[in-house]
């Protein structure tokens, strides 16, 4: 398009003869031009590089949008230094180091402006320069799409970042643009960023989707206030805060993002009002570090398309949630480390297929007047230190309302447990909590269920209707005594079940007796007393463990392997024998780890091992549980620990053997929950030392990294035994006993053919050693079929002589 004229008409009455009339450049006209002159430029393409510095109007033809292009070679195609007007423009720019608009002065009006460049922003505002920037167009696929620096501000209004290589807007530097009903996406960064001190960035009726980072980022200092925008369809954090940031939600919508809808951390505040958060791939709300702050006000949290809580509050955080609704979620508000507070108020937590609120690593939380329903756990306050108050709050529906563990102690006060299936309370291993004026009604289970002596308290509590009993304390009477049994006064029960003796008869139970304020208020109870078991032999081994040995002694190779097991064997024979003459035995710690490559036979020697213990008399029974990561490690925290546990009761009185151990502990760990399945099954070596043997399994150089990274793991093992690879006569011998097992022989020659082919054999990260000598076997068996197949009348050499030529080839 070739250039044109502009047509510069003069609004005054002096001088007019001079302005007014046409122009071969815009450079001319506008140096002709004075303020309150409108330029009129006609359809073309224009090389140069525009500078207005008086209040003028600059503006296309009408009813040809498009037509004006102003496309320097390189440099700021338009510049505005004065209160002008610009309209109906096409600007490109192609300068990478330099604004395609940029606006330094005045209160100018850009209306109907397209900027189409790959530049580094499509339009730039600083300093002083105040502009209202109306129906604007910005496609910059090389940088930022609008960018406001150095204290400017401005008004936004129906405008458009169509794509922007780094930011869709952003704001720095003490700027404080407002953005009104604009639309940012397809950009390579955040849709809105603010940062720095004093920077402010305010939208209204926005709305940012297809962002290839965070839809809204806002940190160092800076501030924003969005209201009845949309977040959404972001490939990172929907919203992130960080270092101080100070951000309001109000009548916004926040969904379909893959990770975190909101973002917060290093003392950032944030305050959220009549906002959504669906559809999210982790935490609807993620809160972090002392100092940072959420407070949402009727909100509501849904919908989650992850394994993740809803609301995450840890290190030191704190969270208020104020008649809010979250639903339809994994777990619904998990608050983890000391100094993290999580205050809820007058909110519905429900459709939560785990847990609803979880409390722990000395954590608080507060639930005032709140609706939990539909849960597989209410409230879990699990371990030392952790703890809060739930007052006046109803769980309806749940498996078990409230689980109290491992210590932690929060305070449940007129709270109603409706329709539990198992427990409505249920308190062990340690833990405490005191429960006052609550009701416990229709429970699939005990209403309240104390266990391993934790020290609850019960204050005028009540159950009804409750399948297996009220009230059931279990393995507290011996610690009676010493104060550690549940303190329970005023409590009361319809009776539709009393208190009853547990189903196992191993299960101590606390006689209740009606001295005054315990249970006193309960009918007599007339349980009948449990029949004694019947008296079983204990189970013997079914071989010696002589016997034992000499298989593991028949093992090809593996003689360092064998001469560890044998001197251990040894060191807890002579303990037993030196216990039995009434003289002090030597402490044998018999946790292993075993390293080496796969196929080495670290599992055999783990099954054998127990066998051996077995028969010694040191494992009740000896037998192998094999695990590995994914079968203690769960998708969301407490499920881990669960799956660990029950591992590890599968494995009581025999071997637990974790096969890649190392995968517990990866080098970049983030939030991953392998090290909660570490404590915990440290945890249970410590509490139960005599009934499991663990051993840890993996190659040699990653349980090293494993061992050092965790010095609790590594106190608990008393030796490694490594299993060194195979050599090519170890797998000539494997192949032999394989061949002797399945009635085959090897012909002339075989021998001498295997052992040059496990030599030249490549011995790379896929090489199985034992289970590559078998599957070389069964590979030479296969052949071998192939070829008698096609024998008329087999002999029995034919039938059973392996020959050289039936060895696989070399890849």
């Amino acid at each position: 398009m070739a250039q044109g004229t502009v047509q510069v008409t003069h609004t005054g009455t002096s001088r007019w003869r001079r302005r007014t009339g046409e122009y071969a450049s815009l450079a001319a006209a506008l140096e002709a031009a004075a303020d309150g002159d409108v330029l009129t430029v006609a359809p073309g393409t224009y090389r140069e590089n525009l500078v207005v510095q008086r209040a003028v109007t600059l503006r296309g033809p009408e009813g040809s949008p498009g037509s004006v292009r102003i496309a320097p070679v390189d440099g700021v195609p338009l510049t505005v230094r004065a209160s002008a007007v610009v309209q109906d423009l096409h600007v490109e720019g192609q300068d990478s180091a330099a604004p395609a608009v940029l606006v330094e002065e005045g209160t100018p009006e850009l209306r109907d402006v397209r900027v189409v460049t790959r530049s580094a922003a499509g339009i730039e505002v600083r300093g002083n320069a105040r502009p209202t920037v109306r129906r604007c167009a910005v496609d910059n696929p090389a940088g930022v799409g609008i960018a406001v620096l150095d204290g400017a501000g401005g008004v936004f209004e129906e405008c458009e970042v169509v794509a922007a290589g780094q930011s869709g807007v952003a704001v720095r530097g003490g700027a404080h643009p407002r953005l009104e009903r604009c639309r940012v996406h397809h950009t390579s960064g955040s849709g809105l960023s603010a940062t720095g001190e004093n920077s402010a960035l305010e939208a209204v009726g926005c709305e940012i989707y297809e962002v290839r980072g965070s839809g809204v980022q806002i940190t160092g200092r800076a501030t924003a206030h969005l209201t009845d925008c949309d977040v959404h369809r972001t490939t990172a954090d929907g919203v992130t805060l960080d270092t101080d940031a100070v951000l309001t939600l109000a009548d916004c919508r926040i969904h379909d993002i893959p990770e975190n809808a909101v973002d917060l951390r290093s003392r950032s505040v944030l305050t959220l009002t009549r906002t959504t958060v669906r559809q999210f791939g982790r935490n609807g709300l993620s809160v972090w570090d002392p100092g940072t702050r959420v407070d949402a006000n009727q909100c509501e949290i849904f919908d989650s398309t992850g394994d993740y809580p809803a609301v995450w509050v840890s290190d030191g955080a704190t969270a208020v949630l104020d008649s809010c609704r979250v639903h339809d979620v994994p777990d619904a508000l998990f608050v983890l480390d000391r100094g993290s507070r999580a205050d809820v108020v007058d909110s519905d937590l429900s459709q939560v297929r785990n847990t609803a609120v979880s409390v722990s690593d000395g954590a608080t939380a507060q639930l005032d007047d709140c609706r939990i329903r539909d849960a597989a756990t209410g409230a879990w306050f699990r371990d030392h230190g952790s703890g809060g108050t739930l007052s006046n709050c109803t769980l309806d529906g749940t498996q078990t309302g409230v689980i109290v563990t491992k210590g932690a102690d929060p305070t449940v006060e007129r709270c109603t447990i409706d329709s539990p299936a198992e427990a409505g309370v249920y308190v062990s291993a340690g833990g405490r909590g005191s429960f006052q004026n609550c009701r416990v009604t229709g429970s699939g289970g005990y209403g309240f269920h104390v266990i391993d002596g934790s020290r609850t308290t019960l204050r005028k509590c009540r159950t009804e209707r409750c399948a297996r009993g009220g009230y059931e304390f279990a393995d507290s009477g011996a610690d009676a005594a010493s104060g550690t049994s549940p303190l329970v006064e005023d409590c009361t029960s319809d009776e539709s079940a009393g208190l009853r003796a547990p189903a196992a008869p191993a299960t101590a139970v606390q006689t209740v007796s009606h001295s005054p304020g315990l249970l006193g208020a309960l009918p007599e109870q007339h349980a009948e007393p449990a029949p004694p078991a019947p008296a079983v032999e204990p189970e013997q081994p079914s071989r010696t463990s002589k016997a034992v040995l000499g298989e593991l002694d028949a093992l090809v190779g593996l003689e360092s392997v064998k001469r560890e097991v044998r001197a251990l064997t040894d060191m807890i024979e002579v303990g037993r024998r030196r216990q039995q003459a009434g003289l002090k035995a030597a402490s044998v710690k018999r946790h292993l780890v075993f390293t080496g490559s796969p196929g080495t036979g670290k599992t055999t020697v783990a099954r054998l091992y127990g066998e051996i213990l077995a028969s010694l008399g040191v494992l009740e029974k000896g037998h192998l549980v094999e695990v590995s990561r994914v079968d203690l490690v769960g998708e969301h925290i407490g499920s881990t620990a669960i799956r660990t546990q029950e591992a590890f009761e599968k494995a009581r009185g025999g071997v637990l053997f974790i096969d890649e151990a190392y995968a517990l502990s990866p080098e970049d760990a983030g939030r991953d929950f392998g090290k909660e399945a570490i404590d915990t099954l440290v945890k249970l070596m410590e509490d139960h030392r005599d009934a499991v043997v663990v051993i840890v399994a993996g190659y040699t150089a990653e349980m090293e990294r494993f061992l050092s990274v965790n010095p609790g793991v590594a106190s608990r093992f008393s030796r490694t035994i490594t299993f060194s690879d195979y050599g090519p006569e170890d797998l000539l011998r494997i192949v032999e006993q394989q061949a002797e097992e399945h009635e085959y022989r090897l012909a002339q020659g075989a021998a001498e053919a295997l052992g040059k082919y496990f030599t030249e054999l490549p011995k790379g990260p896929a090489f199985g050693n034992g289970r590559t000598a078998r599957q070389t076997f069964e590979a030479m068996v296969e052949r071998h079929a192939s070829r008698v197949a096609q024998v008329a009348e087999p002999s029995t050499d034919d039938l059973t002589l392996l020959y050289a030529e039936d060895l696989p080839e070399l890849s």
